[in-house]
């Protein structure tokens, strides 16, 4: 059955949530499903809504009255939480009819997500590049900054995230972390890495590898190392891990080794890691794909800012 589009349009660069009503229930409307199914909002703003005209059908908007019809779809906008202002630029790298590839800052999340929806870079592009069926073919930790892939239209976007899902797209990471002389480099990490539902860090545990991760230093100076990373394996939070289970942790890792809670609205201290080159054989052209970061890590270009949590 394809899916019917959404009579409502998007709003600041966001779709319209969509649901599908179950094939079964004893509802008496729409509402009464809608309060138990979205029990984590307030059946009075629920209320709100449906005499604001803010749920719709296919038919026009649902009232408090409007009768249950399974397998019927229905549309909304959510309500937007309070979100403090990323102060950073998207740099746009690369934009033709097929991608736009952006230097993503550091903070500011790839889509939206819990307590960040208009603050991540899906949003912001689709409103400043006037491209709402603009999407992700992958996705980078909020706190890394560097190369992220959007696919620009909706229809080719099955090409490009399945060339991340397949690993078929080299990447290359920089980090600064502190230089150990004793740390034979360059090296592979490989370790089995896990990550449980509702727990902010992953970690490592006995077991085959599922995590792979070639390190190199670049160059060293004043204590610190620039570091080279190339992850064969796409494990969550792989490189910070790997880079702490070496002992040389990324200066602003707030997660490893030890787990550190900031402030939203701090920015003073960004994670030393850059997703630095994006390379590829494009699905549709056959054409070889080479993008490159034009940002550098704040710790190699100033230094003495850094220099407390580098002796620490």
């Amino acid at each position: 059955m394809k899916r019917p589009a959404s009579p409502l349009p998007p709003r600041h660069g966001l779709d319209a949530a969509r649901l599908r009503l179950p094939t079964e229930g004893t509802w008496a409307t729409v509402r009464d499903h809608l309060v138990e199914r979205l029990h984590r909002l307030d059946p009075r703003r629920i209320d709100e809504m449906l005499r604001e005209r803010r749920i719709v059908g296919l038919d026009g908007p649902i009232t408090l009255e409007t009768p249950y019809v399974p397998g019927s779809f229905i549309w909304f906008h959510r309500d937007l939480p309070d979100e403090v202002p990323v102060p950073f630029e998207i740099g746009v790298v690369h934009r033709d009819d097929h991608l736009v590839v952006v230097d993503k800052p550091h903070f500011m999340a790839t889509i939206p997500r819990g307590k960040h929806v208009l603050e991540t870079a899906l949003v912001r592009l689709r409103r400043d590049l006037g491209l709402p069926e603009l999407s992700p073919a992958h996705r980078l930790d909020r706190v890394t900054a560097g190369l992220v892939m959007f696919v620009a239209r909706r229809e080719l976007r099955g090409p490009y995230q399945t060339l991340f899902r397949d690993r078929l797209v080299g990447k290359e990471y920089e980090a600064i972390a502190p230089y150990d002389p004793a740390l034979e480099l360059p090296r592979t990490v490989r370790s089995r890495i896990v990550k449980e539902r509702g727990v902010m860090t992953a970690r490592e545990v006995p077991g085959e590898p599922n995590a792979e991760t070639w390190v190199e230093l670049l160059e060293r100076r004043d204590g610190l190392g620039r570091y080279r990373l190339r992850p064969r394996t796409g494990r969550t939070h792989q490189l910070r891990v790997h880079m702490s289970s070496l002992g040389t942790p990324i200066l602003g890792d707030t997660f490893y080794p030890v787990h550190r809670e900031t402030p939203l609205n701090d920015f003073s201290r960004p994670l030393q890691l850059l997703a630095k080159v994006l390379e590829f054989t494009d699905p549709l052209t056959g054409e070889r794909r080479r993008f490159e970061s034009g940002a550098t890590l704040q710790a190699w270009t100033d230094h003495a800012a850094w220099q407390a949590d580098v002796l620490a």
